[in-house]
């Protein structure tokens, strides 16, 4: 019996999706190895239409969607968010150019467990809030592309982050950090103290106005922010970072007292009412470089005033150290004290809201968060922080019982 060895030619065929744009009929081929196959793939493009899908628009690369989802952001979300997203979607540039109905979860997760294991910029595993900005932004595109009946389900809601994942450092300060910001004068103290005790972001609290603030009523009216773009503070009168961030927030007397005492000292240069609370120099809005200047030279005094600089000679025998009496100090000041930021000051603020017993839907309207899903996450790692701290307290009391004490 003779072998034939000719190869089959596949089978194509056409499915038509009806009229474009021009008025011209618009088709997709498909391909099969067999007849069955190429008419089972024709059957299947004839379905998602009666779905409604719109089967002319898969041919669109990731990157295509990508960029549409931005410039929706665009226009909805801060500079700074903004710019998270666009630095997420850079992240996932091995699916740039692959069409948007053909990226699996599996595509998508081989990239997160990529980032986790090593960063190509820094050579580190990826902090685990990138990847969470990234799998977020992934989500998204394709739930836009859902929205545009372009494809049926969404692939990166199955993509799980790594668990070893390094956790970007975030925290509270402790109470003898607290008063350090308490009891050290300086012209970023105001901006600290409403910080730590107001939850304001830097964006909400640069543009801040002593009419704003009720001390009578004890509250901080946010309604307005300020965004960085190229290296300036833009006004955005009317809004904040969104729409959930324009709120009234209630503070501590502790605060009110302070901001009471700051307002007088305000007062006697008749700067108030109109004038911003935290300014430059110059008593202008502070720029980005205006605020790093301020808050590193205020870190500068606390680094001084409180850092153990006795435990630095210690650690370091091989040099004749003595404890700097100035931040000018020409040979440099070690830096002693943990790198307090904005970001760790509203975090205190969030935990001593839930040391206080505040409820999370409260907690949300102080810290004027869009999603409550980001109070709870707050919530839910400080019931976990301070379980803990509870358990090793029950674990010592036990212990003592048992040693007689």
């Amino acid at each position: 019996m003779t072998k034939n060895n000719k190869q089959t030619k596949p089978v194509r065929k056409r499915v038509y999706l009806g009229k474009g744009p021009n008025g011209k009929p618009m088709y997709k081929s498909v391909t099969g190895k067999t007849a069955e196959e190429a008419a089972e793939k024709a059957l299947q493009i004839k379905i998602a239409r009666r779905k409604g899908i719109n089967v002319a628009a898969d041919r669109d690369t990731f990157k295509q969607w990508a960029n549409r989802w931005l410039a929706l952001k665009k226009g909805d979300v801060s500079a700074g968010r903004y710019d998270v997203y666009s630095y997420a979607v850079k992240k996932m540039e091995q699916l740039w150019y692959m069409g948007i109905t053909k990226v699996s979860t599996g595509d998508i997760q081989d990239i997160i467990n990529d980032l986790a294991e090593r960063n190509p910029r820094t050579g580190k595993p990826t902090a685990k809030k990138t990847l969470i900005d990234v799998k977020s932004a992934a989500k998204q595109i394709f739930q836009l592309a859902i929205e545009q009946r372009t494809i049926e389900y969404n692939p990166a809601i199955a993509v799980r982050i790594p668990r070893k994942a390094p956790q970007g450092e975030r925290r509270a300060l402790t109470e003898e950090e607290q008063q350090w910001i308490v009891n050290t004068p300086h012209r970023a103290q105001r901006g600290a103290m409403i910080m730590m005790y107001g939850g304001l972001r830097r964006g909400e609290l640069i543009p801040l106005l002593w009419s704003d603030i009720d001390l009578q009523a004890k509250t901080i009216n946010v309604n307005k922010s300020v965004e960085i773009i190229n290296g300036k503070s833009v006004l955005k009168e009317g809004e904040a970072k969104t729409e959930a961030s324009i709120r009234i927030v209630d503070i501590p007397q502790q605060l009110a007292d302070f901001l009471a005492f700051e307002r007088k000292k305000d007062a006697i240069t008749s700067k108030t009412e109109n004038t911003i609370v935290v300014r430059s120099a110059r008593d202008t809005m502070l720029s980005e470089s205006g605020w790093n200047r301020m808050w590193n030279a205020y870190w500068n005094v606390l680094n001084l005033k409180y850092g153990d600089f006795a435990q630095y000679k210690e650690t370091h025998p091989e040099i004749d150290f003595e404890k700097p009496v100035s931040v000018h100090n020409p040979h440099g000041v070690p830096p002693m004290i943990p790198p307090i930021t904005a970001h760790w000051l509203r975090h205190t603020f969030a935990t001593l809201l839930y040391l206080a017993g505040v409820d999370v839907l409260t907690a949300r309207d102080q810290l004027g968060h869009a999603d409550i899903t980001t109070t709870l996450e707050i919530y839910t790692h400080l019931d976990k922080v301070y379980k803990r701290h509870s358990m090793d307290q029950l674990s010592q009391y036990i212990s003592e019982k048992k040693d007689g004490k």
